[in-house]
């Protein structure tokens, strides 16, 4: 269950009160983990796996009753001529309402706080110095270049010259003062609201997706430790080969990492990204997992993924490394799509567990080592990932042949789709079980998070706070405590 997803009446969800009530939630119904989907500042298509940067957080998931609370802001500072949509989050009309006001709470924040306030602002500032300071340039001078990518900016300040920097520093000074602002609200209540969680018991599962956007301050500014030619125009970006989800692979467009330059600097960019991550998250999940043991690099300029090849990656020094600096963290890897030996390897080495989805173990066209009776423990099974389909819409769009498969399987009532699979994957011997909360309430495919490969139109997905009800509060926990999760 994303940040986003959650309910709220300024247009998406928030580290506020609805954000409590579903720790509550899962408290009542017995569960021990959220997982949420990366919590950064995202640019295009509003996918949190394309952000503007891997250490900054979305500042619409700032709550603005807090800010009211704190006194950065009046009741009568909220506009009453506007009104969101209740079950999907519309970006730019959450935007247009939410700066206003996040500008507001910056001038009374540095106009009007306690001196307390401004010296623990200045403390964040200082131990977040690594990338808030690039980070604030970057999304200031976006906004004075009309919000075009980096890579079309004046090429003095696309390509970092000294003298350049420090003219837009002066020139921008207070619209990046805003913008490490904005970050220090979104920290203070993000661990705060996690501070809830782990009081409550529940574990926060996070995700570091393995590459960063192309138009992001980390590849702005940290150009060398990415395969760019002198212009920084990629040479190769990422993607995946052909699969499940399409027939031409999927082009992310992503750049890729210099992985000889990085190992020169002892991978110390990467051991601040995987640092920065434990702060906000207990449990940290890496997506595309498979990268780290080999990556699909694609020439720059192809339209489609299907031209690329396969480049190994130093997984297993990057993660010791890692490991050395940082201890043995717990880190969940995303070993789904094209498998081969030396990601398992990978995974197994370091004794990560990895990923069984129920709705790959039901495709009749392929052999399938989803069925949960081909677990060993060290796994965490899904009904479905945000990536899937809700359990409803994919039982609903299932071949005969499929369902055939499924009810020779075990049986189940196809009314009841979603619980049963809930049931099969808690009842697996997989040592943790997750579920969408699509799957919870039963939604179909109207609900769905994300289609891989589609650039625009999803994640927009929230959740109406009447759906959750004493019934389903109530099922979750029996089938916790019967399978003793």
């Amino acid at each position: 269950m994303h940040i986003s997803s959650l309910p709220g009446k300024y247009g998406i969800g928030s580290f506020g009160k609805e954000a409590y009530n579903f720790v509550d939630f899962l408290t009542q119904a017995g569960q021990k983990i959220w997982q949420i989907l990366p919590l950064g500042h995202t640019g295009y298509g509003d996918s949190p796996y394309q952000c503007y940067s891997a250490f900054a957080g979305n500042p619409l998931f700032i709550d603005i009753d807090e800010l009211i609370k704190q006194g950065l802001l009046n009741q009568n500072d909220i506009p009453q001529d506007i009104s969101f949509r209740e079950t999907e989050f519309n970006t730019q009309k959450t935007a247009l309402f939410k700066y206003p006001l996040l500008l507001k709470a910056f001038d009374n924040f540095h106009n009007n706080s306690p001196e307390d306030s401004k010296e623990s602002f200045n403390r964040f500032c200082y131990s977040n110095s690594f990338w808030l300071e690039d980070y604030s340039l970057f999304i200031a001078l976006k906004k004075h270049f009309e919000d075009k990518p980096w890579y079309e900016w004046e090429n003095r300040i696309k390509l970092r010259e000294n003298i350049e920097i420090e003219k837009y520093r002066e020139l921008l000074k207070q619209e990046t003062l805003f913008n490490k602002t904005v970050q220090y609200f979104f920290y203070e209540q993000w661990m705060r609201l996690k501070a809830y969680a782990n009081i409550c018991n529940i574990s926060i599962l996070g995700d570091i997706p393995l590459y960063v956007a192309y138009d992001s301050s980390d590849a702005w500014a940290n150009s060398y430790i990415f395969q760019f030619d002198n212009n920084k125009m990629p040479v190769a970006v990422a993607g995946v080969p052909p699969d499940y989800f399409s027939e031409t692979g999927q082009l992310w467009g992503n750049p890729l990492y210099n992985w000889d330059k990085l190992r020169r600097t002892g991978f110390f960019w990467w051991i601040e990204r995987v640092k920065a991550n434990f702060m906000l998250y207990d449990i940290l999940r890496i997506d595309h997992f498979r990268g780290l043991a080999a990556y699909w690099a694609v020439p720059f300029g192809e339209k489609t993924a299907i031209n690329g090849e396969w480049v190994n990656a130093p997984g297993l020094e990057l993660i010791e490394s890692i490991i050395d600096t940082l201890g043995n963290i717990p880190i969940i890897a995303e070993d789904l799509g094209v498998m081969s030996d030396d990601v398992e390897f990978l995974r197994d080495h370091f004794n990560f567990p990895g990923m069984k989805i129920l709705q790959f173990a039901f495709d009749s066209t392929e052999e399938s080592n989803f069925l949960p009776h081909t677990y060993s423990p060290n796994f965490i099974v899904y009904t479905g990932t945000h990536d899937n389909d809700t359990t409803v819409g994919w039982y609903n769009s299932a071949t005969e042949k499929d369902k055939a498969s499924m009810h020779d399987y075990f049986n189940f009532k196809p009314e009841h789709v979603h619980w049963e699979l809930i049931r099969l994957a808690w009842s697996s011997v997989a040592n943790t079980a997750i579920a969408p909360m699509q799957d919870i309430l039963g939604l179909d495919t109207t609900h769905r998070m994300n289609l891989p490969g589609k650039p625009t139109g999803y994640w927009k997905w929230r959740m109406n706070k009447d759906e959750i009800n004493e019934e389903i509060i109530e099922k979750l926990k029996k089938y916790t405590r019967v399978y003793w999760r």
